[in-house]
């Protein structure tokens, strides 16, 4: 624990977040998740804690892009908030709170009667003290109703059972006949957690985003992503390949009993081996041998209709993750955020790799 402070609340409205529910008595704690197990011990006692909550997710952003870690815990008689922040400081992108950067989902994590809203308001006190451009949530149970989202996507999950009938059973004939296409081209399809697993996944990491017009994220951040999630035993990668060459990759990340399919890469060469099925189909029969019950699809943009009936394929059930976002300096609720990379897509799909993953090196500690 870094500092604590008592707070009172007043009520929050759609314009402007201001502090906490009038009269009660608030505890507001900073916590360093990266000291100690205090933090992982805290959101262990709440059943809606992912992957994106836990420090070494914390440390994997703090390593590798040097982002400044806010993790509050908010405590009143009746209850308790946890929401774990970034600070993103750069002088081209300007100063930020973010829950959290390069994160599908992650949002606060509540007991006892405490509101979003109520955590919100708090977090707002925070973003004036620090003079941040925003703050943003990226929580999966933002009413957006009350707070107009920023971003929306698609969300996408699959029920696992350790009968994996039960669990194929839900798949689309379609997603069924890919499984055993792949199946039948001769390459095989391993469980990886060492570091050579990784690096192979970068290599297919750099060409697909080549293809989709973005720059790769630096080998340093799957270096820390090896060293925190997966030699510890929290994620693996797949691999479908032969002996010399990968033809697809995923990175997965465990939290408890739930997984999400973090990272997938394939070279297009090889698109017709199937070769994201064979991963996607590894991946869900070593996570239910493990007990896992759940694994999450990731967000998936709302125009990108070719993914989303990938993912539906598999029989996951479909809802929506709202983002907000709080412009500190116009004093309102963000309807709709600047694209980052898009614009540049033309450029980054003609680059070079080594010119790709330079770029990557550059621009991502400024982005989130």
């Amino acid at each position: 624990m870094i500092t604590q402070l008592t707070a009172s609340e007043d009520s929050i409205s759609q314009s402007e977040p201001s502090h906490l529910l009038a009269g009660a008595d608030v505890t507001l704690s900073l916590l360093d998740p990266l000291s100690g197990r205090e933090w992982d011990q805290l959101i262990a006692r709440h059943a809606g804690a992912c992957f994106f909550h836990s420090s070494a997710w914390a440390r994997v952003l703090v390593e590798s892009y040097g982002h400044h870690p806010i993790y509050l815990r908010l405590v009143t008689q009746n209850g308790e908030a946890l929401l774990p922040l970034m600070e993103v400081r750069s002088r081209f992108t300007g100063r930020r709170g973010v829950c959290l950067p390069f994160s599908d989902f992650c949002g606060p994590l509540l007991s006892g009667g405490i509101t979003e809203t109520q955590i919100l308001s708090v977090v707002a006190k925070v973003a004036r003290e620090r003079e941040w451009k925003y703050f943003q949530i990226r929580s999966a149970i933002t009413n957006g109703a009350v707070i107009p989202p920023s971003d929306t996507y698609w969300s996408h999950e699959i029920k696992l059972h350790r009968d994996l009938e039960q669990t194929r059973h839900r798949f689309f004939s379609a997603t069924r006949r890919a499984i055993r296409k792949a199946s039948s081209q001769g390459l095989e399809t391993v469980i990886s957690y060492d570091w050579k697993g990784v690096s192979t996944f970068c290599r297919l990491h750099a060409i697909t985003r080549r293809r989709h017009g973005v720059p790769p994220q630096p080998l340093r951040f799957f270096r820390k992503i090896f060293e925190s999630v997966i030699a510890p035993g929290r994620g693996f990668v797949v691999l479908h390949k032969t002996a010399k060459r990968a033809a697809a990759g995923a990175i997965f990340f465990q939290f408890g009993r739930s997984a999400i399919y973090k990272y997938a890469a394939s070279d297009s060469g090889w698109q017709h081996l199937r070769g994201n099925n064979a991963t996607l189909w590894a991946a869900i029969q070593h996570l239910s041998e493990k007990g896992c019950d759940s694994l999450h699809l990731g967000r998936t943009s709302l125009t990108n209709e070719g993914l989303r009936r990938f993912k539906l394929g598999w029989g996951a059930t479909e809802n929506m993750i709202f983002y907000s976002t709080w412009d500190c300096r116009a004093n309102t609720w963000r309807i709709a955020r600047d694209r980052g990379l898009a614009n540049y897509q033309p450029i980054f799909s003609k680059l070079p790799l080594s010119l790709n993953r330079l770029a990557g090196s550059v621009l991502y500690p400024h982005l989130d």
